[in-house]
């Protein structure tokens, strides 16, 4: 049955959102307007819904034929109602419709979503850049769904799909309830915004489809490397989007990066964090978290710095070698050399 009780499956909180007024890089902004893509989230949360109405079992075969294999990843994996086979199946999906939990779910999503155009269109036009840059991808089919907040995006056989529960803005009545705060802190639910659509679709696309981070990538530098070349990837495919959107900074931490650049690589080199691979020791470089604990005072710091150091590397590296493509970068391992060409030695703001 599904209810608030906060358990996730796939989800990709872990980088990137909020937004800050700084613009990204236009120059080398390519044209795409003729690549044949048209994107359509296709509602997953609808269709579902009419099992509610309409008679159970031609529905479920109705929904099982148009969403395949999604149909029940959704039913098994993301709201746990059991195999399609188990005896219980049909009892538990009336379960589901018969609750409060998830028609008043469906209310909020239904008011903030009554469509997806501008989704649409922003997943559009980023599907196109990644056709430039990646003739021969074939990309997924976009669906949209309740999760019972249990999956903000979810990815499988040839769909990416999306929860819109946890989308539904940072000030939602859902997010405040204490089961919710306990497993999404404020820091993490004010970026639950619809203007996240878009970059979580892709970053999702770039880290488990795409470009799965190496087994051998242990080393602070090599992850700082690896987590650099995505944030970049989404620099070329989401080209207007806010850097603050991508990596999930407010305003004063990606300003409290830019003022202390040099301060935070100074600490790396001085700490030996570069060559470290004990993961409980580089992990709160790379996490989400409120802040980085021993750098900044009063807590003022970033969360995540070797991810944010890395794209400043990876940025650097790309801006002193302009005929390196990006599918280029992205098959290059490495992290080295990335480092010693793009010579990276960051100043404090004075």
């Amino acid at each position: 049955m599904m209810s608030y009780s906060p358990k996730t499956i796939l989800i990709f909180l872990s980088f990137y959102t909020c937004l800050l007024f700084t613009a990204c890089s236009h120059k080398n902004k390519v044209d795409v307007s003729n690549i044949a893509v048209d994107v359509k989230i296709e509602r997953f949360d609808h269709d579902f819904n009419q099992l509610k109405t309409k008679p159970i079992t031609p529905q479920i075969a109705i929904l099982q034929k148009e969403y395949g294999v999604f149909y029940n990843d959704f039913i098994e994996r993301v709201i746990k109602l059991g195999s399609t086979a188990d005896t219980n199946y049909y009892k538990n999906l009336r379960d589901v419709f018969a609750g409060t939990a998830y028609s008043d779910l469906k209310h909020d999503v239904d008011a903030l979503y009554p469509n997806t155009n501008k989704q649409d269109a922003e997943l559009t036009d980023a599907f196109r850049r990644i056709k430039y840059y990646y003739p021969e991808k074939k990309l997924p089919r976009i669906y949209a769904y309740i999760s019972g907040f249990q999956a903000q995006v979810s990815l499988g056989d040839g769909y990416f799909a999306v929860g819109l529960d946890l989308f539904l803005g940072a000030d939602s009545r859902f997010y405040k309830s204490p089961a919710l705060v306990e497993t999404f802190p404020m820091y993490i639910s004010r970026r639950f915004t619809p203007d996240n659509i878009t970059p979580r679709v892709i970053e999702g696309i770039a880290r488990e489809d795409m470009f799965p981070e190496p087994d051998e990538n242990k080393s602070l530098l090599s992850k700082m490397v690896y987590n650099g070349k995505i944030m970049y990837f989404m620099d070329q495919v989401l080209p207007d989007l806010a850097d603050s959107t991508k990596i999930g900074f407010t305003a004063k931490q990606i300003k409290w990066c830019d003022d202390y650049k040099g301060n935070i690589w100074r600490y790396f080199l001085e700490e030996n964090l570069l060559y470290e691979t004990d993961y409980q020791k580089i992990q709160k470089y790379l996490n989400e978290a409120p802040f980085t604990p021993g750098l900044g005072a009063d807590n003022e710091s970033a969360p995540k710095l070797a991810v944010w150091t890395g794209w400043q590397i990876v940025k650097q590296y790309m801006e002193k070698h302009p005929n390196v493509t990006l599918p280029q970068l992205m098959t290059d391992n490495d992290a080295q050399k990335i480092l010693n060409e793009a010579k990276y030695r960051p100043k404090d703001k004075e």
